[in-house]
């Protein structure tokens, strides 16, 4: 069989073992129903291509080289269903049509809406399972696995993914390996294709030329894979960042976004930090940039390297402060499982995200191999990646939870710096009216000072008034921290007020 021949040929090791992969889930399928049980969803793109033809080396091995004629096989006999669309490119469909005449695939071909056709189609046929050829970082390939049962709602069948784990890479790796046809589309720069109305060949791959009509080179010479859906036209979404929990403190005036005390939870993640085997730079360090920027930090935590002592903390925090940021436990380690506890606390499981893998490859280099990299495993459909020119590694932002990868001071100032610039504009970590503050001091002892000082916090809620000494003999530290001066220089007015002239000492 040419595919088969084809790729056992091939010198590419990760494109075996995604191939091999890929061929033991048909195997599989095709084991646990009969051919008039199963169909296989096309859609003339590069993906369902790929799929077409790992279906039909998959089911000439299961079927055995006896059915076949010298190793080529003879007929597909899996259903393929194609949904036609009046928005579809005219390119796809010749494809489509086309390829069905070269392979020999039995059509049924819908033209209603995909869910009321899909309804109508397995009424009529005894289809219990289908083929997609679905990647994990497709809108719908959320919470999917290799085989999956449709959602609520839907008809009952067994989704079949053999190509979940494939990267863009992996795709055009098969395509031009074993020499297959795919839509011309991907020849004029398309990357990813989808209606006519929402799909642009993909800017990435234009070249320079005097004429009048704009030329781009075939997709498969993208050279990031990350970029595959830039030819998409993307649609306008709304922030994550939509509620605020944050406490007002009694503000009258907090009538502007920039005003609003935005508040932050910091969990670091270390054994090693509660054992004092290291001491902790990175989160003292949070919460002073938080409060250079106007936020409250409102809660601090250190917790063990432990997937659900990370979930409990995150999902405490992340509905009670606006930002959860977390330090620590990022890497491919034992102990590395902060990634893990974000996504346990969402709900979701861990998934390799094919945008990072290429980030790692390109940092790494041959250090990063293997089928699997445990390293590019993200929290599936609720992870976005915060890229800067700057930074060899974007962020990761989990909704609102940001995970800092920063292992010490100097990385967490430049990881700081970008996150403001990439984050600052859309309210996700505005900058909002900084802090003021001032400190008294006082030889007054505590007993003295205790009423006093409750009275005046009843007085000024708006305010953060706390009391501390340096040592048990020293003086009696008050500070004041606010957003409005002059609410600051009124509550230091009225503490001297309520003790004699003297009692008090500003500190700059």
């Amino acid at each position: 069989m040419e595919i088969d021949k084809a790729i056992r040929e091939s010198d590419d090791r990760r494109l075996k073992t995604k191939y091999n992969n890929a061929i033991y889930v048909i195997k599989r399928a095709l084991a646990l129903y009969s051919i008039e049980e199963v169909a296989f969803s096309f859609n003339g793109g590069k993906d369902s291509t790929v799929l077409l033809h790992l279906l039909r080396a998959g089911y000439f091995l299961h079927r055995g080289e006896q059915s076949c004629s010298n190793g080529v096989l003879t007929d597909f006999p899996i259903r393929t269903i194609y949904f036609e669309s009046t928005s579809v490119f005219p390119e796809i469909n010749t494809f489509t049509y086309d390829t069905a005449k070269t392979y020999g695939l039995q059509m049924d071909i819908i033209r209603s809406d995909f869910k009321s056709g899909l309804e109508a189609l397995l009424k009529a046929k005894p289809i219990r399972a289908i083929f997609l050829g679905v990647r994990i970082g497709d809108p719908t390939a959320v919470g999917q696995e290799q085989f999956s049962p449709s959602s609520p709602g839907w008809p009952p069948f067994m989704r079949v993914n053999p190509i979940l784990d494939w990267s863009y890479r992996d795709v055009w790796a098969f395509l031009l390996t074993c020499k297959v046809q795919y839509c011309s589309l991907y020849d004029q720069g398309y990357t990813s294709i989808g209606s006519i109305y929402d799909t642009v060949p993909n800017a990435l791959l234009s070249i320079s030329s005097t004429s009048s009509k704009e030329k781009f080179k075939p997709a498969y010479l993208l050279s990031d894979g990350r970029l595959e859906r830039a030819g998409r036209v993307k649609k306008t979404s709304t922030s994550d960042f939509t509620h605020f929990p944050a406490v007002n403190n009694g503000l009258d005036n907090v009538d502007s976004y920039r005003n609003r005390i935005f508040t932050a939870s910091v969990i670091g993640v270390g054994d090693e930090i509660l054992f004092g085997t290291v001491g902790d730079q990175l989160g003292p360090s949070l919460c002073r940039k938080l409060h250079s920027i106007g936020w409250l930090t409102s809660q601090t935590a250190v917790v063990r390297n432990d997937i659900d002592s990370v979930a409990e903390a995150v999902e405490r925090c992340k509905s009670s402060s606006d930002m959860v940021f977390l330090y620590g436990g990022v890497g491919p380690l034992h102990s590395d499982v902060t990634l893990a506890g974000v996504a346990k606390a969402f709900g979701v499981r861990l998934a390799p995200d094919e945008e990072f893998e290429e980030f790692l490859r390109h940092l790494i280099g041959d250090h990063c191999t293997g089928d699997r990299n445990e390293m590019a495993q993200l929290p599936e459909g609720i992870t976005e990646l915060l890229h800067h020119e700057k930074l060899p590694v974007p962020l990761i932002k989990c909704h609102n939870v940001i995970v800092i990868s920063a292992t010490n001071a100097a990385e967490l100032d430049k990881q700081w710096d970008c996150l403001i610039e990439l984050t600052g504009s859309d309210g996700c970590l505005v900058t909002t009216v900084p802090y003021s503050s001032k400190r008294l001091t006082t030889n007054l002892t505590d007993v003295e000072t205790a009423q006093p000082l409750s009275k005046l916090c009843l007085e000024f809620p708006d305010l953060y008034i706390g009391c501390f000494r340096k040592s048990r003999q020293g003086p009696l530290v008050i500070s004041f921290e606010g957003k409005d001066p002059a609410r600051l220089e009124a509550a230091v007015e009225a503490l001297c007020k309520k003790f004699h002239p003297g009692a008090f000492s500003e500190v700059n």
